[in-house]
């Protein structure tokens, strides 16, 4: 990561005793902490004088404690970056994009001599192109706070994605010191596969090829098609809409796949919320079952906040929701056509992130017999319930899903 670095920030000494604003998200990314930390010591090696900026739009409930204490959960605090943090909702008015809305700039970012702009490079879970979740996106929605996030947000709607990304980050490039952008790749396993260092003014050509890059490694559902999905958790640190809208289809519909578009789910039935989204329940709008738990832990505030600043209201909606697995599970049965139990077609995962392992009916039993990239670890059993009627975990390699 230190070559990655100084062969996009400039000689040894351009950065003596310049301060260095260094962005970080709210997702889930896998090696967050130790990456931030190398950024800071990297900086620190060049005599820089290096602080964290919470670069994360309008989540946190949009308040600057609410996400400094994301960034604690993910073990980011200045104690362990040996850096500031500097959080604050405060934004600049940079100038007007060319389409006629203002352009905001994270205030603590606008004072530092250079921005160093960290994130990682995904698949977005609304819009598809050739620039989705990454550096860009970064630039404005992240460091645009809450503010430049819902204009930006609004302004997709008369526009496009990829027309508002490139407007606003070529201006953010431009007018607010851009040092650098480092793009961190992850594989299917949730893993850190590749830091890559981008010059300012290559970002927009290079990040195209890094998010093909990263699409070829996406995990995905052995099936494409299911009656019902059965998620454990959802959570802003798995995915901007809870849960990946890459793996369970749903793109640009919230309860159904577009022609064309796979995965086809016809059912999905949330089970639980991250500990790590404190109540953020943006994107439980996409599934027509719950449990009654979810229900319970639910952020109001900060859910509604984040659905309407991303444009997404639908994200907030409840599904019906049930006191146990089982009532859920045998509606769901119920649902899914005139077929008896046991040949309904539904798969169990941990999270959209997790995918290693997933639980099959025994409806794609002699499917999955002819998949060579599938390994069949057992099976069918009968699934398991405890005495409350909820099922009993049992995804070998993870540990308990729920919160």
């Amino acid at each position: 990561m230190h070559q990655q670095l100084a062969a996009v920030c400039g000689n040894a000494n351009e950065l003596v005793g310049k301060s260095v604003a260094i962005t970080v998200g709210s997702r889930g990314i896998a090696d967050i902490a130790p990456i931030t930390r190398a950024c800071v010591d990297f900086m620190k090696s060049r005599r820089a004088e290096p602080f964290i900026v919470p670069a994360m739009g309008s989540h946190g409930g949009a308040t600057a404690e609410g996400q400094t204490q994301l960034l604690a959960g993910f073990g980011i605090t200045e104690l362990a970056m040996g850096a500031p943090i500097r959080s604050s909702m405060d934004v600049i008015e940079v100038c007007m994009a060319a389409e006629g809305f203002p352009v905001y700039f994270d205030r603590q970012a606008s004072l530092a001599d250079h921005v160093l702009v960290l994130n990682r490079v995904k698949p977005h879970t609304r819009f598809a192109g050739e620039l989705e979740s990454g550096l860009m996106k970064m630039m404005l929605i992240g460091l645009g706070k809450q503010r430049g996030a819902e204009v930006y947000h609004r302004a997709i709607t008369n526009y496009c994605f990829d027309q508002i990304v490139r407007s606003v980050a070529r201006v953010v490039i431009q007018r607010c010191k851009v040092l650098a952008g480092l793009a961190i790749l992850e594989n299917a396993y949730e893993e850190t596969a590749q830091v890559v260092g981008v010059r300012a003014q290559e970002i927009e050509s290079e990040e195209p090829k890094l998010l093909r890059q990263v699409k070829q490694w996406m995990p995905s559902l052995p099936f494409d098609h299911a009656s019902l999905l059965i998620v454990d958790r959802i959570g802003k640190n798995i995915s901007g809409t809870g849960m990946d809208t890459n793996v369970i289809g749903r793109k640009k519909n919230d309860h159904v796949a577009i022609d064309g578009e796979t995965p086809s789910i016809h059912h999905i039935y949330v089970r639980g919320l991250t500990s790590e989204t404190h109540g953020n329940a943006s994107g439980i709008g996409l599934a027509e079952l719950t449990h009654r738990r979810v229900v319970e832990a639910i952020d109001p505030q900060s859910t509604r906040m984040n659905c309407i600043t991303a444009g997404h209201v639908t994200g907030a909606m409840l599904p019906m929701d049930f006191d146990s697995d089982r009532e859920a599970i045998r509606i769901a049965c119920q649902m899914a056509g005139y077929v008896e139990p046991e040949q309904v077609s539904a798969m169990w995962i941990r999270d959209t992130l997790s995918l290693s392992e997933v639980e099959c009916s025994q409806a794609f039993w002699e499917a999955a017999q002819q998949l060579s990239h599938v390994e069949i670890l057992k099976e069918p059993t009968d699934l398991e319930f405890d005495d409350q009627g909820d099922l009993v975990e049992r995804f070998g390699s993870c540990e308990s899903a729920l919160p």
